[in-house]
């Protein structure tokens, strides 16, 4: 028999999302993301995790505001990721008819969705990224959500997606919607229902969580749900569909990356039985690998060459790093870690909540337990495996790291900060006294924290 340790729906891993070059297409102004300033989507540019060029303060005090530059509520229940560009910061969010909308978070294994068929709001606000002021709002949809959500998901997982000119944000069954920086609505989409949940038992409603990809003016959605799942591609100028390709997996809360090889942009997806590449231009697929975990959400993240894909759930929990040059199927073959297409891989290590982390040649892999693997990008050799110490909770939250350092954030709100290095190093851990389950963004020496009811500026003062 199956056995299940923990389960629960996949928010964040939310979701995101990757960003390449944003080019001029058909008289739009978009321009490239600036390293350091903007984090134009889910786990920032290219989805790698990473800014540079500004630090960040090690230690903090959300209680007594050390280091707390402003905190700005935010209304409902959304686990999206911030995303920032420029002095602008955008997130998402979904407001219930009732005034608890039931997070709970923790080690558990309840698949048991929420029942709430009160009226939602889902909102998309713009705030001042100096003050935390709300610049403005808007309410894409208002309705009966129309499947359910697990405890610890909202209606609002999915990040949103920027290329400086529009915001793309994607509410599942509630539909796609691209704004201008404003706020003014340009288009909107309805995709359908969505029905995202656990396959064996599809009565478990979870909700979506994979995030949008903006890329050389074209929006690209992974759709993998119990019946249907697919990859498409939109005109980010008026959501005209240009192509969708039919995907043979299982529900999962991944979000794509778009990685260019030899010129060639290719959109890599995690998943259970079709981890693998599309050719942007045309969803034809590139190359594929079975073997992933049952509820896929970690997002694939490229570096040096390799793409490093992960899963926890199932009983092959596996980390691939597999070659950028990939083609056809590289599927491993029973008993091996690596063939042409994959370069290294390792079972039962891997993470299940949150994207790796490829920072300064080492793989952070982080568990769901907070036992974190530290790996030789290149190789696969084992630095270190450690259990952060002191933790309470979940790690939903993926890593980001700046300066050297590494931050991993607890769903009880704890947030270590780790020397980046071959050894276990903690720094400090920073308590926030409130849940966090969305990835940080980090814009001009600010990480920017998205809790339970609020965000907050951490930064020198």
């Amino acid at each position: 028999m199956h056995r299940i340790t923990f389960l629960f729906v996949p928010v964040l891993a939310l979701s995101v999302v990757t960003f390449g070059q944003v080019a001029n297409l058909r008289g739009l102004a978009a321009s490239a993301p600036r390293p350091g300033i903007d984090w134009p989507q889910f786990r920032g540019i290219a989805a790698a995790g990473i800014a540079e060029g500004f630090s960040l303060p090690t230690t903090w005090n959300a209680t007594d505001g050390t280091n707390v530059i402003w905190k700005t509520p935010v209304p409902g229940l959304g686990l999206s990721s911030p995303i920032v560009w420029g002095n602008d910061l955008f997130i998402s969010t979904s407001i219930s008819g009732k005034k608890d909308a039931g997070l709970r978070v923790g080690l558990y294994g309840d698949v048991q969705p929420v029942v709430d068929d009160t009226p939602h709001e889902w909102r998309v606000y713009a705030l001042d990224k100096k003050t935390g002021a709300v610049k403005w709002q808007q309410t894409a949809y208002t309705g009966v959500p129309k499947i359910k959500r697990h405890t610890k998901a909202s209606h609002a997982n999915s990040t949103l997606a920027t290329d400086g000119e529009r915001i793309i944000a994607f509410f599942g069954s509630e539909g796609l919607y691209a704004y201008d920086l404003q706020g003014r609505l340009l288009w909107k989409k309805d995709l359908g229902v969505l029905d995202a949940g656990w396959f064996t038992a599809p009565e478990m409603q979870w909700e979506t969580g994979s995030s949008p990809v903006l890329h050389d003016g074209m929006v690209v959605i992974q759709a993998d749900v119990q019946k249907g799942s697919f990859l498409a591609m939109f005109d980010a100028k008026d959501g005209r569909e240009v192509w969708r390709v039919e995907r043979n997996d299982v529900p999962t809360w991944s979000t794509p990356t778009i990685h260019s090889v030899k010129g060639r942009a290719q959109i890599l997806v995690n998943g259970m039985r079709q981890v693998g590449a599309y050719d942007f231009k045309t969803g034809k697929e590139i190359w594929k690998l079975a073997g992933g975990g049952d509820i896929p959400v970690p997002t694939p993240v490229v570096s040096d060459g390799l793409v490093y894909v992960t899963n926890a759930h199932g009983p092959q929990s596996p980390v691939y790093a597999i070659k950028e040059t990939a083609t056809g199927d590289v599927s491993l073959k029973p008993d091996t870690t690596s063939n042409e297409g994959v370069a290294w891989s390792v079972p039962r290590v891997g993470g299940y909540m949150c994207t790796p982390l490829i920072y300064k040649g080492l793989a952070y892999i982080v568990r769901y337990n907070g036992v974190l693997n530290v790996f030789d990008a290149r190789t696969g050799e084992n630095k270190y495996t450690q259990r952060l110490g002191g933790a309470t909770s979940a790690f939903t939250s993926s890593p980001v790291a700046n300066d050297g350092r590494v931050y991993i954030a607890s769903e009880d709100g704890q947030v270590f900060v780790l020397k980046a290095g071959p050894a276990y190093e903690v720094l400090a851990m920073n308590e926030m006294a409130t849940p966090v389950l969305a990835t940080p963004a980090i814009s001009e020496g600010r990480l920017l924290l998205r809790t339970q009811d609020q965000v907050m500026a951490i930064g020198r003062k």
